[in-house]
């Protein structure tokens, strides 16, 4: 078993740059609150480091697949043993990182269901992360229930599970859905960022009023099948209708609290308690745009723009693009996004949730910008330590790391085997 404290110190050596050292510039009002006035950089210690090292953190999500397809690079013609500084992932990283569970999400654009081919290509994603559990075996290994990723875990390896990023991928059809199953999807997210026939996307007009009736049927589908109904990305209706339709826990694989920083990517206070009640975990984005109140508003003001922009040269692509990409340059983020934004997203579901029911979903590899001191996946113990520092207790921090969403899968599967014996 390696431990968790010497990969730390040979991945600070690797890279000049320890999370104990990571500096953060401290933030402004509104931001959020923290047991320190200053929001000082965070020094991981020992206590940290041996909590971590007996919770390995279970990440919602990871974008790698995408960033490697971005890249143009099959599994072997990369090597994640080594540094890899285009990424936000490699292997040493995680190890660094104390990673003990991923979902891999296997995302495909929208852009894939108007050109009919968004079930190939989400196939091909799946083919990629069996691949790199093939090639990295002595790392990875693929886990379809939640006693494989005990397995897994205690065996010292990273237990490596297929998440579906958007309905879009099912192509409106039942048995697409049980086919990615059995491939191996143990969640899909209900949208990405296109409305469906049969749900609404929090960043497309409404077509369904939340969730159609065959957008019940498909949840009531993945209750049965035992793949975990993820509620990232899908409008506040939906996520209402979908967490009063489901019998199993959902998950928002990779979401933060509305109250903290206002973007439609973000659960309302509302659906927290909803969630609360159904059982259910939010896995909190790491993204600056949902974490920061400041860089969220100036998101929502990009998107305003993007859309006139849209009405305005609806047939030039380019021309919105290079029109966007000045705006982006006049307006740039605030810079002021570090790791307390992302613990005032943790004591907000805290506080109206509860501890049951928060866990982190990171989305590496799939975002643009990150808070200060945790730029990549070596930087987890930092919020380990973070969570020490607002006084949370060991068993609390052990849930947040992970605790809580594989009690969601556990939970899952048992309505799974309890609706297929009813039928």
């Amino acid at each position: 078993m390696i431990h968790l404290r010497n990969v730390l110190c040979v991945v600070a050596s690797l890279f000049a740059c320890p999370v104990s050292s990571i500096h953060a510039e401290p933030a402004g009002p509104g931001e959020g609150k923290s047991i320190s006035s200053k929001r000082e950089p965070i020094v991981v210690t020992d206590k940290a480091i041996r909590i971590h090292e007996s919770a390995p953190v279970f990440d919602g999500h990871n974008d790698l697949p995408w960033a490697l397809r971005k890249m143009g690079s099959a599994v072997g013609n990369i090597d994640l043993r080594e540094n890899q500084p285009d990424l936000h992932t490699d292997i040493p990283r995680l190890r660094s990182g104390g990673v003990g569970a991923q979902f891999w999400s296997v995302y495909v654009p929208v852009s894939t269901a108007t050109h009919n081919n968004a079930l190939t290509a989400t196939l091909e994603q799946i083919a990629m992360v069996r691949e790199l559990t093939k090639k990295y075996s002595d790392i990875f290994e693929l886990a379809l229930t939640a006693e494989d990723i005990t397995r897994i875990r205690g065996n010292g390896k990273i237990a490596s599970l297929i998440g579906v990023e958007g309905g879009h991928s099912i192509e409106n059809s039942l048995n697409v859905l049980r086919q990615l199953y059995r491939e191996g999807a143990r969640y899909m997210t209900l949208t990405h960022s296109m409305s469906l026939d049969w749900a609404d996307s929090c960043s497309d007009d409404s077509i369904s009023g939340g969730l159609s009736a065959f957008g019940e049927e498909i949840v009531h589908e993945m209750n049965r099948l035992g793949m975990i109904v993820d509620l990232s990305h899908v409008s506040p209706a939906c996520m209402r209708k979908a967490l009063e339709t489901t019998q199993a826990p959902v998950i928002f694989s990779h979401s933060s609290a509305r109250a903290v920083a206002d973007h439609p990517r973000n659960v309302p206070d509302d659906v927290l308690l909803l969630t609360k009640k159904n059982g259910g975990v939010v896995m909190v984005n790491f993204f600056s745009d949902f974490v920061n109140s400041v860089d969220a508003a100036r998101s929502r003001k990009r998107t305003g723009y993007r859309e006139k922009l849209n009405e305005r040269y609806s047939e030039d692509e380019e021309k919105v693009a290079s029109e966007l990409k000045q705006w982006e340059l006049k307006n740039p983020r605030s810079k002021r996004c570090t790791v307390h934004d992302l613990l005032d997203h943790i004591d907000q579901i805290v506080k109206v949730a509860g501890i049951e029911h928060v866990g982190l979903g990171s989305d590496y590899d799939g975002v643009p910008a990150l808070p200060m001191q945790l730029e990549d996946v070596s930087t987890y113990p930092v919020i380990t330590q973070g969570l020490l520092n607002r006084g949370y207790t060991e068993a609390d921090i052990r849930k947040v790391l992970g605790g809580n969403v594989m009690r969601v899968f556990q939970q899952v599967e048992q309505v799974s085997r309890r609706l297929s014996l009813e039928k």
